[in-house]
């Protein structure tokens, strides 16, 4: 084999390694809303964390992963606030982070994309196909989305809580992340 062809053989086979970008927290946001006895409420987690790789020419080597910290939970209720990292709910105590962690991003045209990953709350596991929007300008990216889940599949509101009847079953979870290429 000639050392050109050799050569173009060997990067071919290289892996796609994607690049780095670094979160920008005071412009990210981590939300989620709910109702309870009816009525719709929102909150957002204060302390998380994400670890992002993209590249625009090769999505299908993105990885992301999110680490939030349960007790940061807040609604600006103070009975709910302080009820969300009991027990009953994220059991903060015993379960301090919940976990997204995807690999692979699936453009669906224009900035549209899907990420397919797992979630864990509460040690409970489950895929999740995650939609979003990704705008990329310059050295910045913004990706937004929102996904809705049904909280008892991942154990949150434990005994008279897991009905519905005092707090709805769905979940929204919104997201706004900016991140600066490194």
């Amino acid at each position: 084999m000639k050392p050109v062809i050799f050569a173009a053989a060997l990067l071919a086979a290289q892996p796609v390694l994607a690049a780095d970008w670094v979160v920008q927290p005071a412009a990210s946001t981590l939300g989620f809303s709910g109702t309870q006895t009816g009525q719709a409420f929102t909150g957002a987690f204060s302390q998380w964390s994400a670890q992002i790789s993209y590249d625009p020419a090769h999505p299908e080597a993105a990885h992301v992963h999110i680490v939030i910290q349960t007790a940061s939970a807040h609604t600006g209720d103070t009975q709910r606030d302080e009820a969300l990292p009991g027990s009953d709910w994220f059991s903060a105590a015993a379960f301090p982070q919940a976990v997204f962690d995807a690999t692979g991003f699936t453009a669906l045209g224009g900035d549209k994309f899907t990420t397919t990953g797992r979630l864990t709350i509460r040690g409970n596991t489950k895929k999740l196909v995650l939609p979003f929007t990704l705008d990329i300008s310059g050295g910045t990216a913004t990706a937004k989305g929102q996904v809705n889940l049904v909280r008892t599949d991942y154990g949150v509101g434990q005994g008279s809580w897991s009905s519905g009847a005092w707090v709805g079953l769905n979940v929204g979870v919104n997201f706004t992340l900016v991140a600066q290429s490194k």
